[in-house]
């Protein structure tokens, strides 16, 4: 999908020439920021919304024939959002030639060398640069504004020279935030009172700051905007992710960046990463501007695929991150002892100062300028390097291959074990033929391609992972007619994902386990914190049914266009009586929730039972026919892919019949991430709710207004946490709509509360650290992974960060009702629970448990409880130690949500 309005002074100037106008027309002057703002940009206490950035791209792009302004889609909150395209003008009347140029080089599909050879000598280097993406970070969408009026307005060699050789992107990725933060900022009067720590609400519509761990998934609009200009529209080479804030003590972080180093993508990634990140430095050196670091300078790594500039390496793409300090508000460079000497990750210390904002804003133009005269001076070999790491994925996906993890040196070291060494001094090492044995084991070659039967339980959810790889520019087939690869035969309709293609690494990261390596201080030291997830492979999130392909297929494909539906499913019978519709399918609480709002009759039948040739497990929907509801289901059946079997009598048995249930989502003045990751969710599977803040909690009387109440992860802190309230302004220094959203889950006011709520069969919610609410309202469950004093285990004797663990369930509890016997949770420093404490969902089988990421002292969880029901009056409390909506990937795990605010409610008697 291409937006296709575009604002440009060329074509004020097409319109002249048309009507005859001398050759000698003039373009009109660009107008500065000063002029639109009243204000310098970089002034202090001075911040632009993005209202105002609007208007101001729309006024240049009329004015400058070096830009065009292009609308890329919509925010989450409803703003339009823009990309201004900045170049010669020469340049921009071929814009259409040189995007199908870097989309050849990119895709590489049929291009041999001679011919890239000549594509890039007739290309143009395609660079995004951004600002903004973390809203609270404000120094780089002011400066995106002032370098855009920098590449309008310069006329000297350097600038001509890069507008002849480069197509500039600047693209504002967080408009809603934007506005937000400005418009919080400027909102006193009093200059010297302008802060924006006190926001009352995330800076992105449900995610905030995680709107930077989504660029693989693709839930959010801005992301699946950003996404299609870079993997399916313009492909630029180099993708430039501006942030803050700095290392104390320096101005700027920049590349290159600390290991570990994923090995999925191409090293010529990092190389050429390197390679602009020294010509950052050099640049900011060589203009009198110390304090950049790099490397051990801060703690920012490659490993992890879910973040803008990180997503863009598994794309062959260079994908720049830096942190710059700088506020509206004067401040200071503090004084940090260990930043005041030289060293190679640190060149050019700087020395303890006052800090204005404008020279954040002068060192961010001089970054960029950077960035642009190294794609100038490089602009072949970009073109090159981006077509020959495709190239490299094409050929590597198209024969035998092997990923060398840590996992595999493991296996090389042990097989080595009662071997001599061979050699003398430098040259002595391992036996040579144990890299055929051992490192290229046929069993261990990677995939060449993957095939998504389907007739899998849950199609409808594979289709969704499907798009999320195709808004990531991955290339899925379909199958027109059944098939047989490796002796299985696959129905039509069944897809495929090859691995001989450009965007191979971004397949493999999808689908294989990540392996993370141990990554330790020192030798018998605690483990180094990684930077984000250690472990998130989507399909074995989203329970996504595939075969691996060791060999080279084919078959009745075709590629599959665009964004897909999930193929309709029917209406199987004639019966009478009702409908039986699966539970393993995710969409099945839709049409639940759309029965409950309609007044029809919804249960769930509580034995496993079998229906025109299918078994069913228990949790199947049992929808007794109506004249009303049989459109309602028709809908879902045919916009939803359910199949929906009609049978003339109820199925033997007992049943649970759901009822419409008020849920109450728990959340803090500011946002927390994880409670507004899961308002999204409820939107898309359509549950009603209302956000319910401590003040509300506290002042009890809970059930008159809900039947259930959501605890995230993140409201509690956790035990390795320290227990402090999160920052929180003053009643008074904040407008009334914001006050009674103040207050924090306290023992002593919230607590009762709950308990009373629960007393009186009320369903308690509870996930990752807001478990501990079981302690607080006196349930007999705790978190085992804590020592005799209440403290978590020692990180050098159990260390998880966020990394995929196996679970066994039991689903024939309600809790657990179609899920799979076996299936991933994401464990991210999570609670667990002994056994026999309460009735148990999901629990960590004995041996290894870790499927993807890095696990120290998993052995600790044999046998553990992972998901727990327990009885606290007449209500329902669930433990759900996992993170079972992390950022909108673990669909597997969905069902444990849903069920408890399903189940809770329809087993209480009233």
């Amino acid at each position: 999908m291409k937006f296709e309005r575009v604002f440009s002074g060329t074509v004020a100037l097409a319109l002249c020439v048309a009507l005859g106008a001398p050759a000698a027309w003039a373009a009109p002057a660009i107008t500065s920021p000063r002029e639109a703002f009243g204000h310098d940009i970089g002034d202090d206490y001075k911040l632009v919304n993005y209202t105002q950035l609007e208007a101001y791209f729309k006024t240049v792009a009329g004015q400058s024939d070096r830009m065009k302004l292009v609308e890329i889609g919509a925010t989450e909150e409803g703003r339009r959002e823009y990309m201004a395209i900045v170049s010669s003008p020469k340049n921009l009347a071929d814009l259409d030639k040189y995007r199908d140029i870097a989309r050849k080089l990119a895709k590489a599909e049929g291009i041999d060398e001679a011919e890239a050879q000549r594509l890039a000598a007739g290309g143009k280097a395609v660079i995004w640069i951004d600002g903004g993406l973390h809203a609270t970070e404000v120094v780089a969408p002011q400066a995106l504004i002032a370098g855009l009026h920098d590449m309008l307005t310069r006329d000297d060699p350097e600038t001509m020279r890069i507008l002849d050789d480069v197509i500039i992107l600047f693209g504002q990725v967080n408009p809603d935030g934007m506005e937000l933060v400005s418009n919080w900022y400027m909102r006193n009067a009093d200059e010297t009172k302008r802060e924006f720590s006190s926001l009352p609400r995330l800076y992105q519509k449900y995610i905030g700051h995680d709107n930077n761990r989504d660029y693989y998934m693709s839930a959010m609009k801005e992301t699946t905007n950003v996404n299609r200009i870079f993997f399916r529209e313009w492909f630029p080479q180099i993708i430039y992710n501006h942030h803050q804030t700095a290392p104390g003590g320096t101005v700027v972080f920049m590349p290159p960046f600390r290991d570990p180093f994923n090995y999925n993508y191409d090293p010529l990634v990092m190389s050429t990463l390197s390679e602009v990140g020294s010509a950052m430095h050099s640049r900011l050196i060589s203009e009198g501007k110390p304090g950049s670091t790099m490397r051990s300078g801060a703690t920012y790594s490659t490993w992890n695929n879910g973040m803008e500039r990180s997503v863009t390496y598994f794309h062959n793409a260079v994908g720049l991150l830096t942190e710059i300090t700088g506020h509206p508000t004067p401040m200071t460079i503090p004084l940090i002892a260990k930043n005041q000497i030289a060293r190679n990750d640190l060149p050019a210390p700087i020395a303890p100062q006052a800090w204005k904002f404008r020279q954040s804003i002068d060192y961010s133009l001089s970054m960029n300028r950077a960035v642009l005269d190294y794609a100038s001076r490089n602009r072949e070999r970009l073109l090159m390097n981006i077509w020959r790491m495709g190239n490299n994925s094409i050929e590597r996906g198209r024969k035998d291959s092997w990923t060398i993890t840590p996992k595999r040196i493991e296996a090389l070291e042990a097989a080595a074990k009662d071997q001599p060494l061979v050699g003398t001094g430098r040259t002595r090492g391992l036996q040579p033929e144990l890299y055929k044995t051992v490192l290229q084991d046929p069993a261990q070659r990677d995939a060449r391609g993957y095939v998504i039967p389907a007739d899998q339980a849950d199609l409808p959810t594979a289709v969704k992972f499907l798009n999320a790889l195709i808004k990531t520019g991955v290339d899925v087939k379909r199958a027109t007619k059944p098939f047989t690869v490796a002796g299985k035969a696959y129905p039509a309709g069944s897809y495929v994902v090859k691995a001989d293609q450009a965007y191979r690494p971004h397949v493999l990261d999808m689908f294989e386990p990540q392996d993370h390596p141990h990554d330790f201080a020192y030798p018998g030291g605690p483990p180094v914190p990684p930077y984000d997830s250690t472990g998130y492979t989507l399909a074995l999130q989203m329970g996504v049914k595939f075969d691996r392909i060791l060999d080279g297929f084919d078959g009745p494909f075709e590629p599959v266009a665009d964004l897909m539906a999930p193929p309709p499913g029917r209406i199987v019978g004639s019966g009478k009586a009702g409908y039986l519709v699966s539970h393993e399918v995710n969409d099945s609480f839709i049409l639940s929730n759309r029965l409950l709002k309609a007044g029809q009759g919804v249960y769930w039948l509580k034995s496993s039972t079998r229906a025109a040739g299918q078994s069913f497990g228990p949790g199947t929907l049992w929808i007794p026919a109506t004249q009303a509801n049989r459109a309602i289901v028709e809908t879902a059946a045919r916009e939803l892919g359910l199949n929906a079997y009609a049978l003339a009598s109820k199925p033997a048995g007992a049943s649970l019949k759901l009822k419409p249930v008020r849920v109450g989502l728990v959340d803090k003045y500011g946002g927390v991430m994880p409670s507004g990751w899961t308002r999204w969710l409820m939107e898309q599977y359509e549950f009603d709710y209302k956000v319910v803040y401590p003040q509300q909690l506290d002042a009890g009387a809970l059930n008159k207004d809900f039947d259930v109440l959501i605890f995230t992860n993140g409201l509690l802190a956790a035990e390795d946490a320290e227990a402090q309230p999160g920052r929180q302004p003053k009643a008074e220094d904040i407008p009334a709509e914001f006050r009674p959203w103040l207050g924090e889950i306290t023992a002593e006011k919230s607590a009762p509360q709950i308990a009373a709520f629960l007393k009186d069969g009320g369903t308690v919610l509870t996930i990752g650290s807001s478990t501990r609410l079981a302690e607080m309202v006196g349930a007999p469950v705790k978190n085992l992974l804590v020592g005799s004093d209440g403290k978590p285990l020692a990180r050098t004797d159990f260390y998880i960060p966020g990394s995929l663990l196996k679970v066994s369930v039991d689903n024939s509890q309600p809790l657990a009702y179609g899920a799979p016997k076996t299936m991933e949770v994401y464990f991210d420093r999570s609670p667990a629970f002994a056994a026999g404490q309460g009735a148990r969902a999901a629990w960590y089988p004995e041996g290894e448990v870790l499927r993807s990421g890095w696990a120290l002292g998993q052995d600790k969880l044999a046998g553990a409880s992972a998901i727990v029901e327990t009885q606290v009056g007449r209500g329902k409390l669930f433990l759900v130690g996992p993170e079972v909506a992390q950022r909108a990937q673990s669909h597997a795990a969905f069902k444990f949500l849903f069920n408890g605010l399903l189940y809770g409610p329809a087993s209480v008697r009233r």
